[in-house]
């Protein structure tokens, strides 16, 4: 009997189209889920790289106190918070007494502004201009504020979007620490999906592969960023001790320049040349011995902090923390580096990988069966 042609393509079509409504509503499913957690992607990733790269933390913590797991972590959790935290109130609050201080001065005219010495105008390229709106300051302030009301107006407009913005990383900052101490107290659990996806993605070497994966996330994170907050930290204390005005400020953009890899005398070096112009010369070599030391302190701190094995070349890095940053603000700056640079190991152990399974060895493997 031979067999229904009709009844065949019906079957047919029917399971094609049960398959088709399947796959459509499963990617129904993942773009609505996709849109849900999208505004929490980014705090979830930094809070993951931080939990990878606190937990030996954590560890030495038990060990020393005896603490629980969820004790442990919650106590790193509270200590990290409180350096992040701390310092940003500080800051916070004397940039708020100095505007206020800064409003009523200008309120009732009392605001003076010190001239400047003779050897700011000796300065290459913007020496000359800047000793002259200076000097035009110090003696007339209001006809100063007049001639230069638009240059003022922007100014004050993009330092207050500048701090908006690192408001708004700072409260990311803070989201994704708690996000953070939240997988460290349930790390075993953390550690066995992790495991489970990587088999199911790279089968046998998916072990290998997450192991590759903490070692480079700790060391991104320890010889650049790391690195990068002691750079910014130690100019900051520097600079406020000689007592640099908007200090805040120029820590931000040292941090900035040492994450991307560039060294931070690009910006330590303009501070050198002003404090040279306004402090005394034994006060301004001190500081320039300061700053070139902490300039040229990645050269030793990186070996320490990053670790064998986790060389990054330096072009990974900048890339992906530009483009963090571009992204998605302030905290891609941190996230881009470190995944980019996660990205880049991954794909070179794979490219590796592959070389072991070349035609030559696969002849050999079939003639030793």
């Amino acid at each position: 009997m031979k067999p229904n042609n009709s009844s065949s393509s019906l079957t047919f079509s029917a399971q094609a189209i049960d398959a088709a409504i399947k796959i459509i509503l499963v990617l129904v499913m993942l773009i609505w889920t996709f849109n849900i957690i999208r505004p929490f992607m980014l705090p979830m990733a930094w809070g993951a790289i931080i939990a990878v790269a606190l937990f030996p933390i954590v560890g030495w913590v038990r060990g020393k106190t005896g603490l629980g797991q969820g004790k442990a972590s919650t106590l790193v959790t509270l200590l990290t918070l409180a350096i992040l935290l701390v310092p940003t109130i500080t800051f916070s609050s004397a940039l708020f007494s100095s505007s206020q201080e800064f409003i009523g001065h200008i309120q009732e005219g009392t605001l003076e502004i010190p001239p400047p010495k003779a050897e700011v105008a000796e300065w290459p390229l913007v020496g000359e201009k800047l000793h002259a709106g200076w000097s035009k300051a110090s003696t007339n302030l209001e006809a100063f504020a007049k001639q230069y009301a638009p240059q003022i107006k922007n100014s004050v407009l993009g330092v207050a979007s500048t701090v908006g913005g690192i408001g708004g990383g700072i409260l990311q900052f803070v989201i994704s620490i708690i996000i953070a101490g939240v997988f460290m107290a349930n790390s075993t659990a953390c550690t066995a999906a992790f495991d489970r996806i990587a088999t199911r993605l790279a089968g046998n070497h998916g072990a290998e592969f997450a192991s590759l994966s903490t070692a480079t996330v700790r060391g991104v994170v320890q010889g650049v960023i790391g690195v990068a907050v002691i750079q910014a930290v130690l100019s900051g204390l520097g600079m406020a001790i000689v007592g640099v005005p908007a200090t805040g400020i120029w820590v931000l953009v040292v941090l900035i320049l040492a994450i991307v890899q560039l060294p931070p005398i690009l910006i330590l070096a303009p501070i050198m040349a002003y404090v040279f112009s306004v402090e005394d010369t034994t006060t301004a070599v001190i500081f320039m011995i300061w700053g070139l030391l902490v300039s040229g302190s990645d050269a030793f701190l990186k070996p320490i902090l990053m670790g064998r094995g986790v060389d990054i070349p330096m072009l990974v890095i900048l890339l992906g923390a530009i483009g963090g940053m571009m992204m998605s603000g302030i905290i891609g700056l941190f996230v881009g580096a470190v995944i980019f640079a996660l990205t880049y190991k991954l794909f070179m152990a794979w490219l590796e990988l592959g070389d072991e399974y070349t035609p030559e060895a696969a002849s050999v493997e079939n003639k030793d069966v």
